[in-house]
């Protein structure tokens, strides 16, 4: 049974990914439908951000009253009405809308599903949870860029993905009684809230703060490379949209081929370095993508920085029960995912405007910014002898 569970748990993260880069990859053709400019994007991804950070605050409470399988449903469900809302839009507004249920539906997931992996399964689990992430990520853009190249139908890309998502949460209901493996323990209004760990105690933990500025840098990254790498090899290397929707999707191939290897590595290799070496080669990889190279060399420049940054997330999030305390974990986790996309909220905004003033060819630098930031931030803790758990 815990083996089926942890299926359904591979699918919903699936689930979590699929609409994450939809919107950079079919932004070039839907913004001319829908009367838009390019950096309007930006707007659109801050309401999807905030809304998630918004929903990852508050996810222990709706856990501790509903449990992580109807919160999941529920989560999965929103995502899915909100995009198919985004393939009925005529007008710019009522996209700001829908990014509103389309955030709120993954923050709480998100924030669940990573702490209940970290609590109950081991670091191969959890980069291969991420992994599937990954699946879902690369398999929006290229449903997208298969309608593109149909007569450049993205609302078809969005209806189909939403089905798809439909069919996922149909599995989730069906399966919701698998959840309670692990949470019958769990006592409604038992006091168990009273024992935890509050944010601003959480927060004052030695290495948290360089944590999160971690998972700022990194998750921003991935969500601006989403969003804005389309563009880029569109207007800096003068590709098709169809084709750059397609390239853009191996930046989550490598994500997804780095997080296998992650699995793996994990029972050799301390979270420490893998967040380490994979630091070092998304650092690598962007420095090629700076250069001013054909769209070719670019695109595997752009899956070697996947490659790189596959590990970071998950190992960051894993550590964090054995860095500070399994007592302090669902707080500091909260925090995490909440910085994680403050960085998703702001960042893609900020190279958009970036970007629209100074060109495309600004994206691959300001990542490769982020990224250093993010390997000192990681240096930080993990040198760090101050990173210790909350004793209580």
């Amino acid at each position: 049974m815990v083996t089926l569970l942890l299926i359904i748990i591979y699918l919903a993260f699936i689930g979590l990914g699929l609409p994450d880069a939809l919107l950079g990859s079919a932004w070039s053709v839907m913004k001319n439908d829908i009367h838009a400019t390019t950096e309007m994007a930006g707007y659109i991804s801050l309401i999807i951000s905030f809304s998630t950070v918004v929903s990852s605050l508050t996810a222990s409470r709706l856990l501790h009253r509903f449990g992580t399988g109807k919160v999941t449903v529920f989560s999965i469900l929103s995502t899915t009405i909100a995009l198919l809302g985004f393939s009925f839009s005529e007008n710019f507004v009522f996209l700001l809308i829908l990014a509103i249920p389309l955030g709120l539906g993954a923050g709480s997931v998100d924030a669940a599903l990573s702490n209940y992996v970290a609590l109950h399964f081991k670091a191969k689990h959890m980069n291969w949870l991420h992994c599937f992430w990954g699946i879902g990520a690369v398999t929006g853009p290229l449903v997208m860029a298969y309608w593109l190249n149909q007569a450049n139908n993205w609302r078809a890309g969005y209806v189909t993905v939403a089905l798809i998502l439909l069919g996922i949460v149909v599995v989730l209901l069906s399966t919701l009684s698998l959840w309670k493996i692990f949470e019958k323990g769990r006592v409604e209004g038992s006091g168990d809230e009273k024992k935890r760990v509050s944010n601003r105690e959480a927060i004052r933990i030695p290495g948290v703060k360089m944590s999160m500025i971690a998972m700022l840098c990194y998750n921003g990254s991935e969500t601006a490379t989403g969003l804005w790498m389309a563009s880029f090899f569109i207007v800096s290397k003068g590709v098709s949209p169809g084709t750059a929707a397609a390239l853009s999707s191996l930046f989550f191939i490598g994500i997804i081929l780095g997080r296998v290897i992650s699995g793996f590595l994990s029972t050799h290799v301390s979270s420490k370095n893998l967040i380490r070496y994979g630091g070092i080669v998304g650092c690598f990889g962007l420095v090629i993508l700076v250069m001013p190279i054909p769209y070719w060399i670019a695109a595997g420049a752009l899956f070697i920085v996947g490659l790189g940054g596959a590990p970071i997330y998950p190992s960051i999030v894993h550590a964090t029960p054995e860095r500070f305390g399994e007592k302090a974990s669902p707080s500091v986790i909260g925090l995490e995912m909440a910085s994680a996309y403050t960085g998703s909220t702001l960042i893609p905004l900020g190279m958009g405007l970036i970007a629209s003033q100074w060109g495309m060819s600004m994206v691959p630098l300001i990542l490769l910014i982020l990224f250093s930031v993010m390997f000192a931030a990681t240096e930080l803790v993990n040198r760090s002898n101050k990173a210790t758990r909350l004793t209580v």
